[in-house]
């Protein structure tokens, strides 16, 4: 006999409508989802819990960014040679998204005192910073970006649009 049908699939809560209500409002609605969805307080957050949250995953990924940097320095696994001129490349972008993490801790701060202005230029700054790694990479040593940075900082950039695009509600 065949199985039986799934369950019907229960009503979606008034949080759960928040979190979509608020990512509909994102420029990148899945990874919003996926951002507030992977945090189990967004079931239970306001607008500004959920923007603290999606700076907190933006955090979580520059500090990622950093360590990663830190590892190509040191001979990690990576498609680009790493000579004096590279690891030093490499120390400067761990410095970066180490800043970048601090400019978002500042900014999860600011929300904590609802100073959104404030939160919204720590969180644009903190976009900004592992740019510098890229530029930096283009000047002295054109084609050799690390993909493994390179991916860490468009998803950076992602997060912290997302982060903006909430702060702003």
């Amino acid at each position: 006999s065949p199985p039986p049908p799934p369950p019907a699939p229960a009503a979606p809560s008034e949080a759960a409508g928040l979190v979509r209500a608020t990512c509909n409002s994102t420029a990148y609605y899945d990874l919003c989802m996926s951002t507030l969805g992977a945090d189990p307080s967004s079931a239970t957050a306001d607008v500004r819990g959920l923007s603290s949250i999606a700076v907190s995953a933006a955090a979580v990924n520059a500090s990622g960014g950093a360590a990663t940097a830190v590892a190509l320095a040191t001979g990690g696994n990576t498609t680009t040679a790493v000579d004096g001129t590279v690891q030093a490349l490499l120390r400067t972008c761990a410095t970066k998204y180490g800043e970048a993490r601090d400019a978002l801790s500042a900014a999860r701060d600011s929300i904590a005192q609802q100073d959104y202005d404030y939160a919204s230029v720590h969180v644009s700054a903190a976009a900004e910073y592992p740019q510098v790694c890229r530029v930096l990479f283009q000047r002295q040593r054109p084609g050799e970006y690390p993909p493994e940075l390179a991916a860490r900082e468009e998803t950076l950039r992602r997060l912290c649009t997302v982060a903006l695009d909430i702060i702003t509600l």
